[in-house]
């Protein structure tokens, strides 16, 4: 059984974790890019209220004001009324902005070997990892709207640091070699890579510094995703190794570089090359 999603899953969207640098509306998030300082709390810091043995919580996905559920509602392909039937993590997968995730099997999850170190690197980490398990907890009643809103944004950052894990397993690059067929980590802009399927990279393996670009197999260059929403999303969820990693793991998806090259000309003669 899962979770009651509240206001937020009719509104498809919450405060998003993943939006720190290059969004042009106001950052509503404390866990990539250091907005709402008045709420960014330590690593490992826990909310003070009663747990149960199986240190379980339950909670709505987002109280949001009304504003805010007009604003956010935008930004989500997902009804109120399939959001009650699935799980966190395809609930999450599915908004707007999250196309470039593939959903983490539970028994991946539920492995602590395969979360080592990052109960250090996300606060709030058990009541996150409840959160994205659907685990659920008589407590969950007792948490303030504003715990509820930090816990549901230590959620989205362990479910990017546990993904771009993930994607390095076979499971995982299976998963992305689906979405790389059908196109969800878009095209490559250059003219002469004629549309070549682009994968998801990022400029760094440390998190809040930089956001998810694309990766050209063809011209082996990076750019920008096409995609607003995609913009604020943190690289480090896919990692500096998982496009160089999927080539080797399916070579006959490498193309061939390109043969053509833009000669720039002035009057129709090429430039002299000093």
């Amino acid at each position: 059984m899962h979770r009651d999603r509240g206001v937020s899953a009719v509104a498809g969207e919450r405060k998003r974790i993943g939006e720190p640098m290059d969004r042009s509306s106001p950052s509503t998030s404390w866990g990539f890019s250091g907005g709402r300082e008045k709420d960014r709390i330590p690593a490992g810091k826990q909310p003070e209220v009663p747990r149960s043995g199986g240190g379980s919580t339950a909670m709505s996905k987002g109280k949001l004001s009304d504003g805010e559920s007009e604003t956010d509602s935008e930004e989500s392909d997902v009804s109120g009324s399939d959001g009650e039937d699935m799980s966190w993590i395809s609930w999450f997968c599915s908004l707007r902005g999250n196309e470039f995730f593939c959903e983490v099997d539970d028994e991946y999850i539920q492995d602590d070997f395969n979360l080592c170190g990052l109960g250090n690197q996300v606060p709030y980490y058990d009541y996150a990892l409840d959160l994205i398990l659907d685990v659920e907890s008589s407590h969950g009643d007792m948490l303030t709207d504003e715990q509820n809103e930090l816990i549901e944004s230590a959620a989205e950052m362990l479910y990017g640091l546990i993904h771009v894990r993930y994607i390095l397993t076979s499971k995982g690059l299976a998963a992305m070699c689906d979405k790389y067929n059908n196109g969800d980590f878009g095209r490559c802009p250059r003219v002469y890579c004629n549309g070549q399927l682009c994968l998801p990279v990022g400029q760094s393996d440390i998190p809040r510094s930089s956001t998810v670009m694309i990766y050209c197999p063809k011209c082996e260059d990076i750019y920008k995703p096409k995609s607003k929403y995609l913009k604020g999303i943190d690289g480090t969820y896919f990692g500096t190794t998982f496009p160089h990693l999927f080539l080797m793991t399916y070579p006959h998806l490498k193309p061939q570089k390109p043969s053509q090259q833009y000669v720039p000309r002035v009057f129709g003669f090429k430039l002299h090359k000093p």
